[in-house]
């Protein structure tokens, strides 16, 4: 009986996914077309390991930077799991500073960027010590960006 209904169960859930494409992750709702950042989520755990190709439209809430990398999301805390997060690499971060300015952390927060790249499942792991991870971990969604070229302020 108690295979029974993991089986119906695991049946029903196939039956009920939609494959997601980034034309799936627009707002009808957002005046300004925001994208979902929660069927962005939800599409790119559904193809992990693999990432979720698109177009992104989002409202940067917050940022941050480490190890020289910087961090948009969209929402003011990185670790909410409505959180979707834009992972700048140093190149890119080099070549915004020389169009925008040097503080980009703060230029940045409540712009409205439209984003070329792949959404992909972070698995980030707590720290018991600096560079010691613990055994307790979350999941982030990512948009790495590794050319200017990916990235739009509207």
């Amino acid at each position: 009986m108690k295979y029974l209904l993991i089986l119906l169960a695991v049946a029903l859930t196939g039956c009920s996914s939609t494959q997601v494409t980034s034309n799936n992750t627009q707002s009808t709702n957002s005046p300004l077309g925001y994208s979902d950042t929660m069927e962005i989520i939800r599409a790119a755990a559904a193809a992990a390991p693999e990432k979720v190709e698109g177009e992104y439209t989002l409202k940067i809430k917050a940022a941050g930077s480490q190890r020289r990398h910087l961090f948009l999301n969209t929402e003011n805390d990185y670790r909410d799991q409505r959180n979707v997060t834009i992972a700048l690499s140093p190149s890119v971060i080099s070549d915004l500073s020389k169009q925008y300015g040097l503080d980009l952390e703060r230029f940045f927060v409540n712009k409205t960027l439209k984003v070329k790249g792949e959404a992909q499942r972070v698995k980030i792991y707590f720290m018991r010590a600096p560079g010691v991870p613990s055994t307790k971990y979350y999941y982030q969604t990512h948009i790495p960006i590794t050319n200017i070229s990916q990235l739009q302020v509207i």
